[in-house]
Order: C-alpha cells, then sequence, then structure tokens
C-alpha cells in the first residue's frame, strides 16, 4: 500500500532530522535537499493538475483557447478571400442589362 502524501512528508522530515542529529547533515544540506524536495513536489502536483484539467475539458467538450484562436484566424481569413473573389466574380450592373 502506498503512504499518503502526509505519512511521506512526515517520514521524510524524520529522516532529515534524524541526520541532523547523528551530524550525518549539515543543517544548510538539509535545508537544500528540503527546498529540492519541495520545488520537485510542486511541479509534480502542476503536471497532475494541468491532466486533470485537460481530462475535464475534453469530456466538456470546451475548445482550448490556442484552437479557437486559430480557427479565428482562419475564418478571417476566408473572409478575406470570400470578399476578393466576390469582388473578381460578381457582374458590373451594365453586365447584367444586355
Amino acid at each position: 500500500m502506498a503512504k499518503s502524501p502526509i505519512s511521506e512528508l512526515f517520514s521524510t522530515l524524520r529522516s532529515y532530522a534524524q541526520k541532523l542529529s547523528d551530524g550525518e547533515r549539515t543543517p544548510s544540506e538539509i535545508a537544500s535537499a528540503l527546498n529540492d524536495w519541495a520545488h520537485e513536489s510542486a511541479e509534480s502536483v502542476r503536471g497532475k493538475i494541468h491532466e486533470e484539467v485537460e481530462t475535464a475539458v475534453l469530456k466538456m467538450g470546451f475548445v482550448k483557447r490556442e484552437e479557437f484562436e486559430a480557427l479565428a484566424k482562419e475564418v478571417s481569413s476566408l473572409k478575406k478571400e470570400m470578399k476578393k473573389f466576390a469582388k473578381k466574380s460578381v457582374p458590373k450592373k451594365k453586365e447584367l442589362k444586355k
């Protein structure tokens, strides 16, 4: 059975405290190790949150901002092309009356 995050934290802290009291590590080494561990944990949490959000967004059928912006850009481009095409292909009134 996997340890819970809280029990893992306490176990790690207990281990560092033991190494400090035994003289195996200096306070600065332990502080550095704890700082590294905190950064790694934060990255892991960010990654998990990102995955969960992505999954929820896909399940709900939402469109990501970058996808929306790409589609808006494509629609804008198509509108410009349509205007150019319409100007070239629309016959003048004089030609219609003949």
